[in-house]
């Protein structure tokens, strides 16, 4: 067998490789400092037992066996699921919608743009606090519109029956602009000849729509379904702010970074929280995966 020689690089190459580098080091190193060491630190604190005075010694699986063995961790992955499969593919579908409509050339089209934008620079802070007393039950705006016609609404937020879901209508409405955004550079990108064709063969807008659009349409869907369902696996705000730690229905609403965020913030055990994190971590793990699996049956690329 005969050994290939080696391919040595010529000084402008070395050069170029040299200067990328460069280029890429100072996100390398921020992404060492701010991402892979606090990961790392998480992990360490996850075996830990603390104790009084912010003392901590050496616990091994202690925290991960009482956390398997704790009734809240199940309630806590099921609330996460359900409001994640509730906002993403709802705040998706309308998403598609709005973007659709509003990449049409109609009279004020740019006004209509910045209205769906406006709660995506808005604070979240602020958007729970109008949410709350919108959802209020005795003062409300929304069960005083109810009861002009003649219907007694729910206690949106004191009702485990509605709070999680109450939570998931603002998270949606919310997310239209950012996805909204998105899909309208998707929807310019499409090339206009395609849509030129489909009219000549006498395609109406539905077809056009769903045999043109969308499918030109799914690497742009995808992207928004990775980033958005990541983004729902860990809400927090909307909880806090809505419903808050001392609510007779946060057992029943809590998602995982609220466990996380009471264990280590409320009752500081800081190496519990930490076991929590990691069950979040690989669960988000796990459904990426899945979900960049899956995308090479029905994401077509140009």
């Amino acid at each position: 067998m005969i050994a290939r020689p080696k391919r040595r690089l010529n000084p402008k190459k070395k050069h170029d490789y040299m200067w990328g580098y460069l280029m890429i080091l100072p996100t390398m190193v921020g992404t060492i400092i701010f991402n892979f060491w606090p990961l790392v630190q998480s992990l360490y604190l996850s075996f830990t037992k603390w104790g009084a005075f912010g003392s901590y010694s050496w616990g091994g699986l202690v925290n991960y066996r009482r956390l398997f063995s704790d009734p809240n961790l199940a309630m806590a992955l099921r609330n996460t699921i359900v409001y994640a499969l509730m906002v993403v593919p709802a705040s998706l579908a309308l998403s598609i919608l709005v973007a659709v409509l509003l990449n049409q050339d109609i009279r004020g089209v740019g006004v209509y743009r910045t209205l769906y934008f406006l709660p995506v620079v808005t604070m979240t802070v602020a958007v729970g606090m109008v949410w709350r007393w919108l959802y209020n039950a005795d003062f409300g705006l929304i069960n005083h519109v109810l009861k002009l016609v003649s219907i007694e609404g729910p206690r949106w937020l004191t009702d485990p029956s509605w709070s999680l879901s109450s939570i998931a209508v603002v998270a949606i409405w919310g997310g239209i602009g950012h996805n909204m955004v998105i899909l309208l550079s998707g929807l310019q990108s499409i090339p206009s000849t395609y849509y030129e064709a489909a009219e000549i063969d006498g395609a109406n807008a539905f077809i056009k729509f769903f045999r043109i659009t969308l499918p030109l349409l799914t690497p742009t869907i995808f992207f928004l379904a990775v980033t958005g369902l990541i983004g729902a696996l860990q809400v927090f705000e909307l909880i806090f702010m809505m419903i808050g730690p001392e609510s007779p229905v946060i057992r029943q609403t809590q998602t995982l970074v609220f466990m996380f965020y009471r264990e280590a913030f409320i009752f500081m055990d800081k190496g519990y929280a930490a076991a929590i994190i990691f069950i979040l971590f690989l669960l988000v793990l796990v459904v990426t995966i899945m979900q960049f699996a899956a995308q090479k049956k029905w994401v077509h690329y140009e």
